[in-house]
Parts: structure tokens; sequence; C-alpha cells
């Protein structure tokens, strides 16, 4: 569906990466993965028709329908309704026939016209259309309410619906997590499951690659390759080719190392010279096996807290919320220093609101909040992030807040989260958005805390400073509590689930897969589905949807076997003629330049007539291929 020659893409005058050759059939869930500037939003773009190759080619199968998600959220006085379905050209063209035949008065126009409205699904759209919306977390009543009465998250989750929604045989997707809560990932992740196009997602949620994916694309050092696998078994393979390339290295240098010693030895011995400079001639052919550097972009640890009571924070029927209206309340719960909670649950729920109440950031509207006398609160959030000081340096900010300290042992200290020797004394505003949320997660680590709330702490943090945060949280001694949407930082960094929802906070008996599950069920409760249709409904599923799709497909493959049975007509034809053509008997005695004439112009008009009859089967090759990738064959 999609091939790559040689392709080569650039940022300015930096080449993102370049030589790519490889091939993308229709079907495939492919997950993109790199480094924050490696190149996967530019692919994208390119793929989009947005941005041009630097050299080589990128050649798209004719027919393909693309859909992206669009980066502007506009705030719109237009219904949702109508701005998602404004998505979908042919449908909105379906309607203008609609209308336009109607305005004519004739019947066969407007049958022809409501036909092209079926084909296009005008009978479904809005019931689709409702159903992305809910499975996005809009309420039943938003599909008719203004865009712009929408938070800009919002407005891009609107943006997400219209790329589900628009007819596509290509779904470019750049991080459609951003945004979401744990509850929508889950809906996002069953809905690309079935859908039955090619598939291409730039995602940093690892658990979300594992579950959408089936094919991982990894940019990585200027180069590009594709692995059969999802995100899981990308990691496990490329553990694997880096310990081989650290062995073959290690190899080399050893070899190296031999030869080199050997031209120490013998240069000045004229019984060596030819000897010595063979070895020296091998140096220089051989191909040096590039080191392997860790692919961390920070390693770092807790340090034990100074401190470690028993019983951290006890909320008991306590309510919290802003400008004295509760978001939630009747909350009782007690955290002690061994308690690693995850806190999940819809946006806009409360969790954010119960991080602050248990770090103190809230006072209790009502209730009671006790805390430990020694408590050593580390609050992570975004606005901490926002409110570094741009024209302070990372070792300036340090130096700040723990007066007294050595230099050499904060410097020593940043350079754990990536700030080594002047990247110590850049200024902080140019820094990028993980760089920022780093530095302010250094910060809280130096303070050594006994309570760590961290709010959303992977945003904007790629999967290996994920990894990297993982590990050391795993091996941190206090009383953690995480608000994310990550499943695999919550599934490796905590033992219990609270879910914050309708005002109120519970424990989820169950991991996050038994979660999963449960939203899986109320998902088809909710759709009216059985929750495990028998084998023989099953079989009588497929075999209605092969039969419905066999016949969406007979007219092209009808047109197509006329077409090669022409073709083929045409070629023994052509084929005939050019025997005669052969003939040298032709072209002796009087009376043949009529036939030879009428033979020549028979055959350039055959073989013109083959050219067309082999371009007819190309297009209609890419016709029968758009209708099989839009019935999910």
């Amino acid at each position: 569906m999609i091939l790559l020659r040689n392709l080569a893409i650039a940022r300015g005058p930096h080449r993102l990466f370049e030589g790519a050759s490889l091939s993308l059939e229709r079907g495939w869930k492919i997950g993109l993965v790199g480094a924050n500037g490696s190149g996967k939003t530019s692919l994208l773009a390119l793929l989009a028709g947005e941005l041009a190759p630097e050299a080589g080619d990128c050649v798209i199968q004719p027919g393909t329908r693309i859909a992206r998600i669009e980066q502007e959220a506009p705030a719109l006085g237009q219904p949702v309704l109508d701005y998602l379905l404004d998505a979908d050209a042919d449908l909105r063209a379906a309607e203008a026939a609609i209308a336009r035949a109607e305005g004519s008065g004739d019947g066969h126009r407007i049958a022809e016209a409501h036909e092209r409205y079926a084909q296009a699904g005008g009978y479904t759209a809005q019931a689709r259309a409702q159903g992305v919306l809910g499975g996005l977390g809009f309420a039943p009543g938003d599909a008719h309410r203004a865009v712009r009465e929408f938070s800009g998250g919002f407005r891009m989750r609107l943006n997400l619906a219209r790329a589900l929604l628009q007819p596509s045989s290509l779904l470019l997707l750049d991080e459609p997590t951003n945004h979401l809560d744990l509850d929508t990932i889950l809906w996002l992740e069953n809905w690309l499951r079935g859908y039955a196009g090619t598939l291409l997602v730039v995602s940093h949620d690892r658990d979300f690659l594992d579950r959408a994916t089936g094919h991982t694309l990894a940019i990585a050092a200027g180069a590009m390759r594709l692995y059969t696998g999802n995100y899981s078994f990308y990691e496990r393979q490329r553990a694997l080719e880096l310990e081989q390339q650290a062995a073959a290295a290690a190899r080399q240098d050893r070899e190296v190392q031999r030869i080199t010693a050997f031209v120490q030895r013998f240069r000045a011995k004229a019984t060596k010279a030819r000897q010595v400079q063979s070895r020296l001639k091998s140096l220089e052919k051989m191909a040096r096996v590039a080191p392997v550097y860790a692919t961390e972009s920070f390693r770092f640890q807790f340090e034990p807290p100074l401190r470690q009571p028993e019983r951290i924070v006890e909320l008991a029927d306590a309510a919290a919320g802003y400008d004295g209206r509760s978001v939630i309340s009747g909350v009782s719960l007690t955290l002690t220093r061994a308690d690693r909670l995850a806190v999940i649950g819809v946006n806009g729920a409360g969790k954010t609101t119960l991080a602050k109440l248990l770090a103190g950031e809230l006072e209790a509207l009502a209730g009671e909040r006790r805390a430990a006398r020694d408590i050593v609160i580390g609050y992570f959030a975004q606005h901490q992030v926002e409110l570094l000081r741009p024209d302070e340096t990372p070792l300036a900010m340090l130096m700040r807040l723990h007066r007294g300290e050595r230099e050499q042992r904060l410097r020593d200290f940043l350079g754990r989260f990536g700030f080594a020797g002047e990247r110590a004394g850049r200024p902080i505003g140019p820094l990028s958005g993980g760089e920022k949320s780093r530095l302010a997660l250094a910060a809280l680590v130096k303070r050594r805390p006994n309570l760590l709330v961290l709010d959303e702490p992977t945003n904007h943090l790629d999967l290996e400073m994920r990894r990297s945060l993982v590990m050391a949280l795993q091996s941190y001694e206090g009383a953690l509590v995480i608000v994310a949407h990550d499943r695999a930082l919550l599934s490796a960094c905590a033992d219990r689930i609270l879910v914050v929802a309708e005002g109120s906070v519970r424990e989820f008996d169950g991991d996050l897969e038994d979660y999963r599950q449960h939203k899986l069920k109320e998902e088809r409760g909710r759709s009216g589905a059985p929750e495990r249709p028998s084998r023989r409904d099953a079989r009588r599923n497929e075999a209605q949807a092969r039969e419905a799709q066999q016949k969406r497909l007979r007219p092209h493959l009808r047109e197509i076997e006329n077409i090669e049975a022409r073709m083929a007509e045409l070629t023994r034809a052509a084929g005939k003629a050019r025997a005669e053509l052969a003939d040298p008997a032709l072209y002796d005695g009087a009376g043949r330049s009529e036939r030879l004439q009428a033979l020549t112009i028979a055959e350039a008009r055959l073989t013109e007539a083959l050219a067309q009859a082999e371009d007819d089967w190309l297009h209609a090759s890419a016709r029968l291929e758009a209708a099989r990738g839009e019935s999910g064959t």
C-alpha cells in the first residue's frame, strides 16, 4: 500500500533520516516510535502530502483515502454534529445531490441521489457520530452544542472524532491519547482494533501501542527499520540487537588492538614490512562497529526519605473543590508509608482535586485531613513546570533552592537528569516540554519526600524517559500516589487503584487489566451487544460478512475479468499480426504492398488498444483494492 524507496526527510539543513526503503501493506497497524525530534511527525506529514521528501520516493497506492487529526481546534459557532459530519465529503456531496434532485422534481434523479446517500452511509451517519462522541467522553446532549463551548482539550477530541468518522483506508494519528483519560483510551484501543484500513500511530503510551498495533516502525540514528510485532516485541528485539552490537564492537576492538600491537612491534623490521603494510590496510578498510550507548535519556533514583512515619495522611469524610463548590465528597482514606496508589477516572471527575487534597495544596471543604508531623511532600503537576523561571539556569535554580550545598554536588545531581556539563548552565526558557518536566522532577527528588504525589508526570516524556521514571519509582521507599493514564507506569509502580467518579472516590478490586475488562463489559452493555457470542453465531456472522463483501466486490471483479478477456484477445490478435509481419514472403512479389500496409496499421491499432486495456486494468484494480479496504478484507 505504501512504498518508500531510498527516502530522506530533512528539517532545514538537518536530515532526520535517509536511505529508508520498505513497504507497508494494506491493513497493517503500525506504531511509529523514536526519540523526540527523530522525524515521526515529519513522516506522517509526508504521507499526508503536506511535506516533500529531501530525496527518494514515497509511493502510496492509487485510490487511498487518508484521514489525519487536524492540529487546529477552532472555536466555531457550528454545532458539534455538523462539525463532525463535514469531515465526510462523500456524505455532504450526497446530501447536496438530494437537494438538487428534489429541486428538479425528477423522480429518477431523486432515487439515484438517495441511493448515493445510502452508499455514503448517510442513514447511519448521525448514530455513528453519536457513538464516537460517547466513546470519547462527550455527554449525549453535546452533539448539539457549539464547538466553541468546549475547552481546547475537548476540541482536540472533536478533531480526533472527525478523523475516526472520515471514510479512510489510511489513518494517520499523532499522539491521539493526548488529552484523553484512561477510560477513553481503552475505548479508542477497541475502536482501532476494529478499523479495517492501514493505521500509522505515534504514541508514547506503550500499553496503547501494544494493544492497537501489530508492527513497529522505529526511527533511530538517522535510519528507519520495520519490526513485525508490537512495541513490547520491538523493545525485546532492540535490546537483543544492542547486546549483539556491543559484543561485535568488543570483538572488533580486540582485533584492532591486536593488529595495532603487531604494527607497532614490527614497523621497524624490514623483514616484516609487507605484513605490516597488509595489516595497516586491513585497519583502514575495517568497517567500525558503532559503539553502543545507553538508550535511556537519564538515569536517577530517589534517595531514602530522612523520616518515614507509619501513617502519612488520613482523610475522614472529606470534601474538596473550588470556590466553595465540592468536586469530591465523602472521601475516607488512610495513606500509610507502604501505600502505592493509582488514581484513575475520566477527565473532570476530580482526580487532580484528590491529588491536591492529599498533597495539602487544597484545604478540605468538609470533613478532616490529618497529616503526619514529619511529612515531607513531593508534589508534581504541570503547573510546577509552568512556574519554572525562564531566565534561570538549572544550576542556579538548585543553588537557590538548596543554599549552602556545594556546586559540584548539585552539578552531579543534575547530570543524572540529563543536564550534565554546560547544559546545567543554559537558560530554562528554550528547553522543551520534556526537559522542563525532568527539571521540575529533579527539584522534587532533591527534597527526599516521604509522600510523592505525581499528577500526570509522563506528559511530554518520550518512551525512554518514561522507562527511566518507572525504574526510579519502583525503588522509591515512601508513599506514592500517581494520577496518570499511562498504564505501563501505573502497573509497574502502584498496587492499589482508586477510581474517582461522580463526585466520590472508591477502591477498585482488581488490577488494570481487570479494569479494562470491566470497561469493555460496560461498553457492550450500553451497545446492547452480547458479551460472548456463541461459536455458531460467530460463524454465521462471518459467513454473512463474507457474503456481503463478495456482493460489494462482485462488480469490480466482473469488470476486471472482462478487461482481462479483452487483453487476452488483443494479445492474440497483435501476436498474429506481428507473426505475419515477420514472414519474409510478405515482402516478396508484386501486390504485397497493400497487405503490408494493412497489417502495419492493424498491428499499431492493436498495440494501442492493448496499452489502453492495460491502463483500464490498473484503474479497475485500484478501485477493487479501495473497495476491499473499505470493507475490511
